[in-house]
């Protein structure tokens, strides 16, 4: 794979920097992401019928458009469930009439979406969730759980996965279903996290109501629809670390250690470049990935993944300490106030603190740790499954995906 700026990439990074000049900062980002939709600057992989700007696969062109968008602080697509997520999960598995509905208007957040996965009894474990839904005439009738649920209190759908089969034990019997949440039926409670914020929730459902319409790849085939859905979630962790990265030399450049500039202290250097060379082997595996991916020869799309998701988790830990160390105790107890969590405002007041606890509480989501190392090991380097209890293990065995839960 040839890595080099080649003419074509070269013009496209001064085409990004024009159009930057031209139309940030903008009063009204929604009208500014319609402006880069029509430039091919982002959505780049969502077809122009729904709503994107349809390019081809180019990772060389995505890594120059983030470059330059964070270093102006522009906003790229939101992030977040909707288009990071039910988006691409309904390009693969959703109907044409999902697709033209749901699409557009959640790429320029006009539609919120969350997440009804974990329940109090099943997180990692999923296939165990109790969660249920009864066909009545051509709708589904919903009851059930659903906690740590990012966003809720604002969104206006909620896709997730409900029992429709109770005969049919774990995986089989689970089908996904979009659910509208402005309706009788759906209570949802805020959760505040060790941050102060309210982020979190869990949802009760009683009789609440969706048509069958809004079934996400057939009834009962929820578990392959929810492994699909999983691939994009892992992706979305991957966070802009370069960006942290950046904050913490910008950082070093303006603290000292020991009278000199902490820039120049040698731990710290070795530090840097330890952190530096993690992010390069972050940044190539991805070009290798999407490069393999568009050649159609990835038969471990969903295990790169798992890597890349408990490589990012680790590594934006790593730089955050790097960071709270630098900033010292005074600004890192700081309290940050209302703010919310964003990397590229890590060296503002509270800000470092904020990242901090937001780093340790995001490696849970997409799957624990312990579960994507798990994973890594069983699928990728085929080493023996870990000890369970008998009771488990029959559980795990009794069903060719042997339990495997996706988050």
């Amino acid at each position: 794979m040839d890595l080099e700026l080649g003419p074509h990439h070269a013009r496209l990074r001064e085409d990004v920097r024009t159009f930057l000049d031209q139309h940030w900062p903008a009063d009204d980002e929604k009208a500014f992401r319609r402006h880069a939709i029509d430039r091919g600057l982002i959505y780049r992989h969502v077809p122009r019928e729904y709503g994107g700007s349809e390019q081809p696969t180019d990772p060389i062109a995505d890594d120059i458009i983030e470059q330059e968008f964070t270093a102006r602080r522009a906003p790229l697509g939101i992030v977040g469930e909707g288009p990071d997520m039910i988006v691409p999960t309904l390009l693969s598995q959703g109907t044409e009439e999902q697709r033209r509905e749901f699409i557009a208007p959640t790429l320029l957040g006009d539609i919120i979406w969350c997440q009804g996965y974990s329940e109090p009894s099943a997180g990692s474990d999923l296939a165990s969730l109790k969660s249920r839904a009864e066909l009545d005439g051509d709708e589904w009738v919903i009851h059930g759980h659903k906690v740590w649920n990012t966003g809720a209190r604002n969104a206006h759908w909620m896709f997730g996965l409900f029992r429709t089969e109770p005969e049919i034990p774990r995986h089989g019997g689970l089908t996904f279903l979009l659910i509208p949440m402005d309706q009788p039926g759906i209570e949802v409670q805020p959760i505040k996290a060790m941050t102060g914020h309210q982020e979190f929730n869990e949802v009760f459902l009683e009789g609440a109501r969706t048509p069958v319409r809004y079934t996400v790849g057939g009834r009962g085939n929820g578990w392959a629809v929810s492994r699909s859905l999983l691939v994009h979630e892992r992706n979305l962790m991957g966070f802009r670390s370069q960006q942290l990265f950046n904050n913490i030399v910008d950082r070093a450049r303006d603290t000292t250690i020991d009278g000199g500039p902490a820039l120049e202290d040698g731990a710290l250097r070795r530090t840097l470049v330890d952190l530096e060379a993690d992010l390069l082997a972050a940044r190539y595996s991805r070009y290798r990935a999407l490069s393999n991916a568009e050649r159609g020869n990835d038969p471990n799309a969903a295990l790169a993944g798992v890597v890349k998701k408990l490589h990012a988790t680790g590594l934006v830990k790593r730089l955050v300490q790097v960071g709270i160390d630098l900033a010292g105790a005074d600004e890192a107890l700081r309290d940050p106030g209302d703010a919310t969590v964003d990397l590229g405002r890590a060296n503002e007041p509270g800000g470092w603190a904020l990242n901090y606890m937001y780093t340790h509480a995001v490696a849970i989501g997409g799957g624990a740790p312990n579960i994507q190392r798990n994973i890594i090991g069983e699928r990728g380097l085929g080493l023996p499954r870990d000890l369970r209890t008998p009771a488990v293990e029959t559980a795990r065995t009794s069903n060719p995906n042997r339990g495997d839960g996706p988050s």
